[in-house]
């Protein structure tokens, strides 16, 4: 079952002692040919999971470099059909569990009913939905779960306490614990009482809590997992893959292992 791949992958990078490192590539950046050999790669590299970006015209969550690569995949032609279809043709050889990140307006575009069903097809294992609120996720949440694909929910900095206990009552997967406030995007420092957040997060969340929107360097993901389960990376990832830094990447990833 989807959803039991991704609890599996966190469990056994936790119970080794290490931190969890979830990359995210933009679809189609660089040709939608790339896509399946870029997540074999990311594999190959120790990832725990990979978070598969769709190219969307508004995307409201995403800085300037994830924007670019979103631009340069659209002008390839890429879709949202399209890009499950490509994870689809590798499904049975993948074993990394792939989260596909995109926004509610593709989704209904497509159908929610096709959409999920396609996500399923294609082996996805969960769905991060970043303009999607709480009020409003009752949309999908049961067809995903006819599918046993996890809706992985976003903690600001900025959300009220009520809210956040809301929100690690029902995600999926893992938490997805945003350190920034603003759009995604490589930062030299954090605010100084993230560690704090973080460790209030982990209290009360059942699932890993894994830190994200700002995290570049070896440094940035040591420090960070000090407090949490793992990080989620992006632009910094999409920024090596681009400029084909394959070293570069492997020990990023690296940096996540601490036993």
């Amino acid at each position: 079952m989807p959803k039991a791949k991704l609890d599996q992958a966190f469990e056994r990078v936790l119970t080794n002692g290490d931190k969890a490192f979830v990359p995210y590539i933009m679809a189609g950046d660089g040709g939608l040919e790339q896509l399946n050999k870029q997540i074999e790669f990311l594999a190959s590299c120790g990832a725990t999971a990979i978070e598969v970006g769709i190219p969307f015209s508004d995307p409201v969550a995403d800085g300037p470099t994830i924007q670019a690569a979103g631009i340069r995949a659209m002008k390839n032609g890429v879709t949202l059909a399209s890009v499950l279809s490509t994870l689809q043709q590798a499904k049975n050889s993948r074993d990394i569990p792939i989260v596909v990140m995109t926004y509610i307006n593709p989704i209904y575009a497509m159908g929610i009913d096709m959409f999920v069903e396609q996500c399923s097809h294609a082996g996805i294992d969960g769905l991060i939905i970043p303009d999607l609120p709480l009020e409003e996720e009752g949309l999908l949440t049961n067809q995903l779960a006819n599918h046993a694909i996890a809706l992985i929910r976003l903690a600001a900095l900025t959300s009220t306490p009520e809210r956040i206990s809301e929100i690690t009552k029902r995600t999926e997967g893992f938490l997805y614990a945003v350190t920034v406030t603003g759009t995604t995007g490589a930062r030299a420092t954090f605010k100084t009482d993230l560690d704090q957040h973080l460790k209030a997060l982990k209290e009360q969340c059942a699932v890993p809590v894994l830190a994200g929107f700002g995290v570049s360097t070896a440094e940035h993901v040591k420090q960070l997992t000090t407090h949490c389960d793992g990080v989620v990376v992006g632009s910094r990832i999409v920024d090596l893959l681009h400029q084909e830094e394959y070293e570069q990447i492997r020990a990023l990833v690296a940096a996540a292992k601490l036993s």
